[in-house]
């Protein structure tokens, strides 16, 4: 069965960079990627006046049961048609993507860790710690770039919404993890070392399927202010 990771954080808090570091790491044969962006709700129906006016930093703005019946089954080894959002429309774009389960799973997304039903599929859950104005000007220059948004837009949406949502929900989800790797120096080093000795005795394919915590440490803590959680669904 494959192992799967949770990353949760503010917005642009760093969450897509620690994801890529670890796919970096492990190769894209080795992980499945998906980000909550992709299950907010299909809004087709809705006027593009009352779209501008939802709460996309709210868990209501999230399709729950589509992404937990799609985790589940990523879970179990099946493969699905995973959504995919269209920002500028602010609905589901009408393409879908064919996703097959590797070895690692990793979900990613403000919302990571909120949802009971989602973190009790998780064999690990992390929470990326980063300050207000560094998301902040993060997301100002992601959304203006990448999105099609306004300054003023971006400005008013951060405000209102963005940053009050961190507060009440996405910052409290923290709680659902441990650790704060708060010195990145020596993780090259404990990484040589401790993949050398993994490939030596086993291979790949085993330590993916024996993945812990430490060695997610290892793998992806050279991101500062990374927090690791040592909750396995065991202890939820």
């Amino acid at each position: 069965m494959a192992r799967m990771i949770l990353v949760g954080g503010g917005s642009s808090s760093g969450k897509s960079y620690v994801t890529a570091h670890v796919i970096a790491r492990l190769g894209e044969e080795n992980v499945t990627r998906i980000t909550l962006d992709d299950y907010y709700k299909d809004q087709k129906d809705v006027p593009m006046e009352q779209r501008l006016q939802v709460n996309y930093d709210h868990p209501k703005a999230f399709d729950w049961p589509l992404l937990r019946k799609q985790l589940s089954a990523l879970k179990e080894g099946k493969a699905i048609w995973k959504p995919t959002y269209d920002f500028v429309a602010h609905s589901r774009a009408d393409k879908e993507e064919y996703v097959e389960p590797k070895n690692l799973i990793i979900v990613e997304g403000i919302m990571a860790l909120v949802d009971k039903n989602v973190r009790e599929l998780a064999d690990l859950r992390v929470f990326i710690d980063a300050g207000a104005e560094r998301r902040f000007l993060r997301r100002m220059i992601r959304d203006s770039k990448e999105r099609g948004r306004t300054y003023e837009s971006i400005v008013n949406q951060y405000f209102h919404t963005v940053q009050p949502m961190y507060d009440e929900i996405v910052k409290p989800s923290s709680m659902y993890e441990s650790r704060n790797v708060s010195s990145p120096a020596p993780v090259p080093r404990l990484y040589s070392s401790f993949w050398h000795r993994l490939t030596k005795n086993e291979k790949k394919s085993a330590f993916l399927s024996i993945l812990s915590p430490y060695a997610f440490f290892i793998i992806s803590a050279n991101c500062p202010n990374v927090r690791m959680s040592d909750f396995f669904k065991h202890s939820t």
